[in-house]
Parts: structure tokens; C-alpha cells; sequence
């Protein structure tokens, strides 16, 4: 039952159970937790709750599932994912639905978010037919070289709640284009679009008659208990997360003892640097995409605004009128360009990180002040004259707050990108292609956006450095995360 307005097929056709084996069924114990539309607080479903024993069964369904994935032939798991992929853009206004529903973006970034989720199904199926091995006469003469790559084997895939359908397509279309099925637990707060999702491939896996298990989904409302047992059983061999380096620390520990293969996409803090020969106005545009997308909750949110000082009183007043002129509501409704934040703790925590930097100094440009009402909103607010020590500065404030730092030379401009223990995207705005080079020499990151507010492509390879990640996604490295190369000697 749904109070949502979910398009009736929608809201019929979205599953609510775990899925193991190739078959929906209920939870261990029947239990289900609700989840919710942040713009409302509404309850739009009540979804299986998964227990440890069910993830311990999807974990088992998936390692049966191993060997005929393995031998299933490349061209044939292409096509299964380019399917997928025709499934997705068709039914694409479904799964924005979805997005928007339970994650509370506006439709149009939904239908953006879909859009890019889909390029990654796409990418892996022209993958799957492209893993080249090598064969070559060793230096010594006395002998051959020749080197395959072989699926490494059934994948625990922990996916976050802020792109709920791009961060699932990004792990699992790799995965299963390598030859390893999958146990995914969604998050708690967003387990209804990859539901949808998982269950076009199923239906796709059934029509061709192809193994049962290789993907499997297992909801939980308690992440850590499912998990652990997981990690632990030998079976599993290898372990991708999206979320915070906290949690990441704690999974990597976990993975340790069974010496899993792992990649993690994990915090960030990134740098906007904004240097005195830059297009302000594109600066100011770019400034707006990587800041507000999804509200800021977004791991390559633009955190920390650094401009240099001659233009660091203009650039901060253009930012201002342009998130003025931002909308903020449902994301269902016409003109809305910034939707809610994804529960009330998380507007409490933005509302804190504002309070603070204020009460250290900073001025509020625009927004700061938590509106009432029901939904968990939070207005598009600037700060200038931050201190570089400020909360807003030093943590990922993972919501709709720009803070402006300003710097003087280019070195204190790269010394502030580089102060903080993350590294996984910056964006620089210049015109000086020295300094573009040697920003990328020097800046301590994974990713750098060059006059530009968006990095992300399903091509490329997407992670960060330091504490933002070990690994990458996307493009040709995201594949080689599920395979290991085995070498004979002839």
C-alpha cells in the first residue's frame, strides 16, 4: 500500500521481498521495516526485513550460482546486460518515480540518475566480450607466458541510499559481466529502486533460462548483523562498498580474515577552487551542479568553495543569487530544483554546521534558517568569511551549505585542497593550462573536474585517494575489481 503518488504500475510492481535464489520470498521471521518519502514522512511501503540466516542464503544461492556464471559465455552475459539495459530505458519514468519517491530528488534529476545508471549497464555489456588476456615468449627464451582473467567469485555489493540506482548499476553490471554473481544489500532508506531493478534482471536471467542466483537481494534495517556473517563465511570472496569511511574502516577490518578483494568508495571533502583568472560565470554555474545535485548529498559535492582573493567578492556574490534563485520542495512538483534531505538527523546535522561557522565568524549570505513544515527540508545557503578550521570546512557537510574560504597565491591555494585526510574529487576553474597541469601533479585526489561541475561517466575511472577509497568503478578498471589474473607458464 502506498501513499505516494507512484504511478499504479509502479507501485504494483515493485517488489518488497528479498530476493534469493531467483524467487521473491519473505524475510526470516516475517518481519518488514517502512520506508518513507522525505518530502513527506509518509510510508510508501513496509519492506522484508532480512535477518542474518537470509543473507547467509543469498550468499549461498549466489556461490551455487558460481560455476555455470563462470562458464556462461561472455557473449551471451553481454547480451543479458544490454537487455537490461533496453529494460531500463524503457521503463526509465518508472525508475525515476521510484528515485524521487523514496529518495526526495526533483524528477528531473531522477531521469538524470537513471540515465547514468543505465550507460554503466550499457558500458559492461560491450565489456563483458572485451576481456583480453596475454600471451607472450618470457625474456629467458626458455619458455611461454600466457595470462587469463578469471572471475574472482560470488560479491557482497553495500550500496548507499543517495544515488539508489547508479550506485547499484555501477557495481553489479561489472560483476556479473566478469562471471561473479551477487548478494547486494541496498540501503535501508532506498531499497525500492534496486528491488525494480533486480528484478528486470531476473526476469531477463529466467526468459533465457540461465542460472538462479546470480543476483540476489537482501533489504535489512540492520546492516551490521546481515553483514558480519556474510563477510565472514569463506564463500565469499569479494566485498564493494559506497559510504562513509567510517563504515568503510570497519567493513576492511571485516575483510581482512578471509582476505576478500575489495574496493571502496568511501567519504569526501572536495575542493572548489576557484582561481582569479577563471569565466565566473561559468565557475558560478559549475559551483551550483557539484554543490547542489541531490541536495548536496552527494560524495562529490563540492564542500569547500576556495576562491582567490581579487575575486573572491564577486564570485561569492554571483553564488549567492544564484542559489536564490533555486526552488526547493517535492521533487514531484513543476520548477522544484532542490529537493529534501533524506531524514531528519540529517537536517539537524547541516543545521548545526551552519550554526557553528556562524557563531566562528562566518556570515550567512543567504538560507541558514531551518523552515518548518513537514518534509525534511533545508534552504540552499552560502557562508563567506569561514574560518579554514570551521566544522563546514574540515567534515563533508553532505547538504545544500557552500562555504566560501578565500586564498591568496596559487600554493595556498593547492595547500588548502590538499589539508584534509580525504581525496577523491576536486573541480578547478582557470583558464591557465600550466596551472591546470600542475594542479593535477600536486592537488591529492582521485579525480579532478577542470572547468567543469561534473566528473562522473560510466567510461572513466571513478574513486579517490587517502581516505576516500581503495579501488575504482567505472570504465575499464571497474571490471578488473572482479577478476584476478591467473598465470601459466608453457
Amino acid at each position: 500500500m502506498t501513499t505516494s503518488p507512484l504511478p499504479p504500475y509502479v507501485a504494483a510492481h515493485t517488489p518488497t521481498g528479498l530476493l534469493i535464489g531467483g524467487e521473491w520470498r519473505h524475510a526470516t521471521g516475517g518481519g518488514t521495516f517502512a520506508v518513507s518519502d522525505p518530502a513527506t514522512t509518509d510510508v510508501l511501503f513496509e519492506v522484508a526485513d532480512g535477518a542474518p540466516d537470509d543473507g547467509l542464503a543469498a550468499l549461498d544461492a549466489a556461490h551455487r550460482a558460481f560455476p555455470a556464471w563462470r562458464e556462461t559465455a561472455p557473449r551471451t552475459r553481454s547480451d543479458v546486460l544490454r537487455a537490461v539495459f533496453d529494460a531500463m530505458t524503457a521503463r526509465a519514468e518508472d525508475l525515476a518515480a521510484l528515485v524521487t519517491a523514496e529518495g526526495g530528488k526533483p524528477l528531473a534529476e531522477a531521469r538524470a540518475e537513471v540515465a547514468y545508471a543505465a550507460e554503466y549497464v550499457r558500458w559492461y555489456s560491450e565489456q563483458a566480450v572485451r576481456l583480453d588476456g596475454l600471451t607472450r615468449r618470457a625474456p629467458a627464451g626458455t619458455h611461454h607466458q600466457l595470462v587469463l582473467r578469471r572471475p574472482v567469485g560470488p560479491a557482497l555489493l553495500i550500496t548507499p541510499w543517495n544515488f539508489p540506482i547508479a550506485m547499484i548499476t555501477r557495481k553489479v553490471a561489472p560483476a556479473l559481466a566478469a562471471g561473479c554473481p551477487v548478494v547486494i544489500k541496498p540501503a535501508q532508506l532506498t531499497p525500492l529502486t534496486t528491488a525494480y531493478f533486480a528484478e528486470l534482471l531476473r526476469a531477463e536471467l529466467d526468459a533465457r533460462d540461465l542460472p538462479t542466483g546470480v543476483v540476489n537481494v537482501v533489504p535489512t534495517s540492520s546492516s551490521r548483523a546481515l553483514t558480519g556473517p556474510v563477510i565472514a563465511d569463506p564463500r565469499l570472496r569479494k566485498l564493494s562498498f559506497t559510504g562513509s569511511t567510517e563504515v568503510g574502516r570497519t567493513l576492511l577490518k571485516q575483510a581482512a580474515d578471509g582476505v576478500l578483494r575489495t574496493s571502496m568508495e568511501l567519504g569526501g571533502n572536495a575542493p572548489f577552487l576557484v582561481f582569479e583568472d577563471a569565466d565566473l560565470d561559468a565557475a558560478v554555474e559549475g559551483a551550483v551542479q557539484a554543490k547542489m545535485r541531490n541536495a548536496g548529498q552527494t560524495c562529490v559535492a563540492a564542500n569547500r568553495f576556495l576562491v582567490q582573493e581579487p575575486v573572491a567578492a564577486e564570485f561569492t556574490d554571483r553564488l549567492t543569487a544564484a542559489f536564490e534563485r533555486l526552488v526547493v520542495g517535492r521533487g514531484t512538483e513543476p520548477d522544484v530544483t532542490v529537493g529534501p534531505l533524506i531524514e531528519r538527523s540529517a537536517v539537524e546535522r547541516v543545521d548545526e554546521v551552519v550554526a557553528e561557522a556562524a557563531d566562528a565568524g562566518a556570515r550567512v549570505r543567504t538560507g541558514g534558517e531551518r523552515p518548518g513544515g513537514r518534509g525534511y527540508f533545508y534552504p540552499p545557503t552560502v557562508l563567506d568569511r569561514v574560518p579554514e578550521d570551521a566544522r563546514a570546512v574540515r567534515e563533508e557537510v553532505f547538504g545544500p551549505v557552500a562555504p566560501v574560504v578565500t586564498f591568496g597565491t596559487e600554493a595556498d591555494g593547492v595547500r588548502l585542497a590538499n589539508a584534509t585526510e580525504f581525496g577523491l574529487v576536486a573541480y578547478a576553474y582557470t583558464r591557465d593550462v600550466g596551472r591546470v597541469m600542475r594542479l593535477a601533479e600536486q592537488v591529492e585526489t582521485g579525480m579532478l573536474g577542470v572547468n567543469r561541475g561534473m566528473v562522473s561517466d560510466a567510461s572513466a575511472p571513478f574513486g579517490g585517494v587517502k581516505s576516500s577509497g581503495i579501488g575504482r568503478e567505472g570504465g575499464e578498471a571497474g571490471i578488473e575489481e572482479y577478476l584476478e589474473p591467473l598465470y601459466v607458464a608453457l
